[in-house]
């Protein structure tokens, strides 16, 4: 069992069932979170994850991000769990209390490891690609629907800095599900990004769980299109199909077949009837979601490029107008979204 001090900032959905699975393994870990409610709520009654199959009740440290200025000794691993939008502002916070020798991994969606790198340095950043299934609406708990069986952990190193170390975060996370060391990190991100990019927008804009939003006419054809945009987009980029999910089987030569794979492999291991993804919880509690740092990320990096993803940037679009305030996430937009595909496949 590891003796590293370890701290977990943003303790949501995901961090918080995570850092549960640490404690209860005997691990250090102190829970740093921007909810003063589920703070509260923590210290009271513990942290409360249910599962399909069980219900976990855990005691932990647990302190406000205002007290993070109170702590003086240094942790030696670090997992972000913030929303990809926070990982500067997480990253300045807590720089001061990363071990020189310490590891910062962000356990989130999107491209955030360079923001990490750039703020605690190359040396001590590590990746992370994370699939499960979990919520929070209430504080002191979490709906978790892929318990640590159901739950995988990719983690590979920035650059040459910090390479060897990867078994280092494998261990610990090996307590909260399924972890491996992945060689091209960066692929393996974007692999999770283009699954992220089918699933994410569209059903948060039919303001349906993910099984049930796929099944409406048409709904099936937008993600796949979302998808192969976002394929075709990390291949420009230099990227490579890569395995990820721990199982799945990449054909080299088939890049829009390999994105039906990745959103079928979400279907039917890591969606439950009711799953609802991450940007509709944040809809649903009236947050800003991740939409420019999954599918607006692939409009600008084809931007940049000199190309065009007309499929995410109608998505995209779509979804600046429900954070507006201009649309509700309902079923009735779904032509909006088959209207994004009428001129044409992607």
């Amino acid at each position: 069992m590891t003796d590293k001090r370890i701290a977990i900032v943003g303790t949501g959905a995901n961090g918080a069932a995570f850092g549960a699975d640490m404690v209860n393994a005997g691990l250090d870990v102190t829970f740093i979170e921007q909810w003063p409610d589920h703070v509260e709520a923590m210290r009271a009654n513990g942290l409360r994850v249910e599962m399909p199959d069980e219900t976990v009740t855990t005691p932990v440290n647990a302190f406000h991000m205002c007290e993070v200025a109170t702590m003086r000794d240094p942790f030696d691993v670090v997992f972000l769990g913030v929303k990809a939008y926070d990982t500067r502002w997480a990253c300045e916070l807590i720089k001061p209390l990363v071990a020189a020798d310490g590891l910062v991994v962000g356990l989130q969606n999107g491209m955030t490891i360079d923001d990490v790198a750039s703020i605690v340095g190359p040396e001590r950043t590590m990746g992370a690609v994370i699939e499960v299934a979990a919520y929070m609406f209430e504080p002191g708990v979490i709906g978790r629907q892929t318990g640590p069986d159901g739950t995988w952990f990719g983690i590979g190193a920035y650059d040459e800095a910090t390479k060897g170390r990867e078994g280092e975060i494998v261990e610990i996370l090996r307590h909260a599900g399924d972890a491996e060391a992945r060689d091209d990190i960066r692929s393996a991100k974007w692999m999770k990004l283009v699954v992220n990019a089918a699933e994410f927008l569209p059903s948060s804009i039919l303001g349906l769980p993910l099984a049930e939003a796929i099944k409406l006419p048409g709904m099936r054809e937008v993600m796949m299109a979302s998808g192969r945009e976002a394929v075709r987009t990390a291949l420009a980029l230099g990227h490579e199909l890569v395995p990820i999910f721990g199982k799945l089987q990449v054909e080299a030569n088939d890049p829009d077949g390999y994105a039906t794979v990745l959103l079928d492999a979400v279907l039917s291991d890591w969606t439950l009837p009711d799953t609802r993804v991450t940007v509709l919880q944040d809809w649903d509690k009236a947050r800003r979601a991740e939409v420019d740092d999954i599918n607006g990320l692939v409009v600008r990096e084809q931007a940049r490029l000199g190309g065009a993803v007309p499929v995410n940037a109608g998505l995209v679009e779509i979804a600046h107008k429900v954070e507006r305030g201009e649309l509700k996430p309902d079923a009735s937009n779904a032509d909006l979204l088959r209207a994004l595909i009428d001129k044409g496949p992607a």
